[in-house]
């Protein structure tokens, strides 16, 4: 740890020197004309910032060679600024076209410009100080295991990637399984999740061994430790059982329309620890721990199909005969759009009295997240018949409607 100390102090006097002060000395002269020329002139301020930084680096470059000075700092900086460049070109023409915005964003910020971060953070250190001497600072012994800077921070980074990465093979293998094999889009993701945290545990097995760790030593601690973390984070455990049984079940799917707390919520992402949740009647997102599914009861509308029967009661005066009303009913849920023909609606009479009838209605629909729209598209459908043929409520209250779903 000491040397590491050393090495970051020397980094600080390398910046201190000479060659390095006259180069950032060149830099700032030409930002600051850059800077006043940008305010005078228009087609500088429409023009892209780092075409600005990469051509202010390649002037004060240009600066120092003439007078004679060293510019291999300002020429790192401007090989930097190049590839970024490059990079947002092949971000905007290449990739954007062709890749969904959730995958064009997961794509570039976990993977392309992390690996491009890293790249200049490695060429900047190369340039300053030496990696095969960082390489092979000792950071102390772990587990029986001495451990080096230089292998730490490669297995950090293939983890990383391992877990930012994994994702995309995985998808390949579920888009192929599902058109050689013709499973279903909630098993295709299931699939896809799985294989996702096999390869995540791979990784990991791989950064044991990597690093040299004695097995033995850490089975021994993470004994040690089990009976106390065990009732501080059963509930972890549990829920991390409860995933993988869920996933290799498939009871519960991403895709799929249940009801949560009275409200019909689709599966938006069914992770190891949680499912996340989307509620359509806000569109609000609810993480909900996965072994709640298996303490409570789960109603969904799409394990074998998503059609969805609504259902609706309403009171409506005895002028009108049980099947006047009731072809009112069929013709009106029949009429709506998003009502589906088969299986047919279907109005049935309930109850009767001297003043009024009541009636209940059932159709069915496609979208199970859309039933409280269409029941209440219904519901107004009704509503205005009913006042256009004389039977909303009178103000002595013979005669009434009160439908509810």
């Amino acid at each position: 740890m000491n040397l590491l100390l050393m090495q970051g102090l020397g980094w600080l006097g390398f910046f201190g020197r000479p060659f390095v002060l006259e180069q950032l000395l060149c830099a700032a002269l030409v930002f600051a004309l850059l800077a006043v020329f940008r305010r005078r002139q228009p087609w500088l301020r429409r023009a892209p910032r780092i075409l600005l930084l990469l051509g202010g680096t390649a002037l004060a470059m240009v600066l120092a060679a003439l007078l004679g000075r060293r510019f291999g700092l300002l020429l790192l900086s401007a090989q930097i600024l190049a590839a970024l460049w490059i990079l947002r070109l092949l971000e905007k023409f290449l990739l954007q076209p062709w890749l969904s915005p959730a995958a064009f964003h997961g794509l570039v910020s976990r993977i392309l410009r992390p690996a491009f971060s890293l790249a200049v953070v490695v060429v900047i250190l190369d340039a300053v100080a030496s990696l095969r001497d960082l390489a092979t600072i000792s950071l102390g012994t772990w587990f029986g295991s001495e451990i080096q800077l230089g292998t730490l921070s490669m297995v950090l980074v293939v983890l990383y990637f391992v877990v930012a990465g994994s994702v995309y093979p995985a998808q390949v293998v579920g888009w192929l399984a599902k058109r050689a094999l013709a499973i279903s889009e909630g098993s295709q993701t299931a699939l896809v999740t799985l294989l996702r945290y096999g390869v995540i545990g791979l990784g990991v097995m791989w950064a044991l061994a990597r690093l040299g760790i004695d097995r033995a030593g850490l089975l021994a601690v993470a004994g040690g430790l089990s009976v106390g973390l065990g009732f501080g984070v059963k509930e972890v455990f549990s829920n991390f059982i409860s995933g993988l049984w869920l996933l290799m079940e498939g009871s519960v799917r991403p895709g799929e329309v249940l009801i949560h707390d009275g409200d019909a919520c689709e599966v938006r992402s069914l992770d190891l620890r949680a499912a996340t949740l989307l509620r359509a009647s806000d569109n609000a997102e609810l993480v909900v721990p996965n072994q709640s599914f298996f303490t409570s009861t789960t109603t969904t509308y799409t394990r074998s199909d998503r059609m969805r029967r609504c259902n609706l009661e309403l009171s409506a005066p005895s002028s009108w005969t049980p099947d006047q009303m009731i072809a009112l009913l069929v013709e009106l849920a029949v009429s709506h759009p998003k009502v589906l023909q088969h299986p047919p609606p279907e109005a049935v009479l309930l109850g009767f009295s001297p003043t009024s009838h009541t009636y209940k209605l059932s159709f069915s629909i496609i979208d199970p997240l859309r039933a409280n729209t269409v029941v209440s598209e219904v519901k107004l459908a009704l509503w205005r018949r009913f006042d256009q043929e004389g039977l909303l409520m009178s103000p002595s209250g013979e005669g009434s409607m009160s439908p509810a779903s």
